[in-house]
């Protein structure tokens, strides 16, 4: 009976421990997006079309942003929009006038089309940004039918065209 009560105790408290966290988030947001002397999150472009791509090839992309705001940007999260998309963002502080990346890749081993997104959080004017990647997979058949390799060797095709 008493491992019950402290359990619905801990549970009761930690409620309250999240709720004043939620608070004190929302406050801030609240303040950066009224603060003339904010951050600024701008990306060169905030969309990026691989078009087509082998199966198993080169799914990372690097979106270069500058802060463009009046004080200190700092990236809290990025978040991709499933397990698929895995970004990597600068932990320190960017200085305004500075210029970043943030890296996302794509496991490229799931054929087919794909728009994915990943949602940055900040302490920016704009508090949520999300940038998008996009684009079509080939089918793991479609890439061993376009390289230029003998499946049972693996070394490349010869050129049997002779010019005499």
């Amino acid at each position: 009976m008493k491992k019950t009560i402290y359990s619905i105790i801990l549970f009761l408290a930690l409620g309250v421990v999240a709720t004043a966290q939620d608070a004190k988030t929302t406050t801030a947001v609240k303040d950066s997006a009224n603060d003339p002397n904010a951050p600024e999150i701008t990306f060169e472009s905030d969309i990026h079309d691989f078009g087509t791509i082998e199966y198993g090839g080169n799914g990372v992309y690097n979106f270069k942003f500058s802060n463009t705001g009046k004080s200190p940007l700092i990236i809290s999260n990025a978040r991709g929009s499933c397990g698929c998309t895995v970004p990597k963002w600068p932990k320190e502080p960017i200085k305004k006038g500075e210029t970043n990346e943030i890296n996302v890749s794509y496991d490229t081993k799931r054929p087919g089309p794909f728009t994915k997104t990943v949602t940055i959080s900040s302490n920016a004017k704009t508090a949520s940004k999300v940038i998008t990647i996009k684009g079509v997979v080939q089918s793991q058949e479609e890439t061993e039918s376009t390289t230029p390799f003998k499946k049972d060797a693996g070394s490349p095709l010869e050129n049997t065209s002779h010019n005499n």
